[in-house]
């Protein structure tokens, strides 16, 4: 079996391969192999303590953090596995137990 690189949108696992092209059925997000590099080095996020942070990386958030539009809130000391950086005012995309996708400002957290 040839080892495939995860989808850098969703980091799903089943990905693959179109002529030069990877393609993840989960999330329908298209790529090239040459230029996906490229762009995740151009993300850049630091933590509340001012560490580089990167996709992969395990986060604690450091504040109670109201979720929008529901009763729910993301305690202090949650650890977040699997960070996903992304562009705009909430940088960071996770999962996160008991509450499920979010999106988190690279602010309220920090690198374990």
């Amino acid at each position: 079996m040839e080892n495939l690189p995860n989808c850098p949108q969703c980091a799903s696992t089943f990905t693959y391969q179109d002529g030069e092209n990877f393609i993840c059925p989960e999330c329908g997000h298209e790529w090239n192999e040459q230029a996906s590099p490229a762009a995740d080095s151009e993300l850049e996020a630091l933590d509340a303590n001012g560490n580089r942070l990167k996709d992969g990386d395990s986060v604690t958030v450091i504040k109670d953090l109201k979720v929008k539009g529901s009763s729910l809130v993301v305690k202090v000391g949650v650890k977040v596995k699997n960070i996903r950086l992304v562009e705009g005012d909430h940088n960071i995309d996770c999962k996160i137990d008991g509450i499920g996708a979010m999106k988190l400002k690279s602010e309220f957290v920090k690198k374990v």
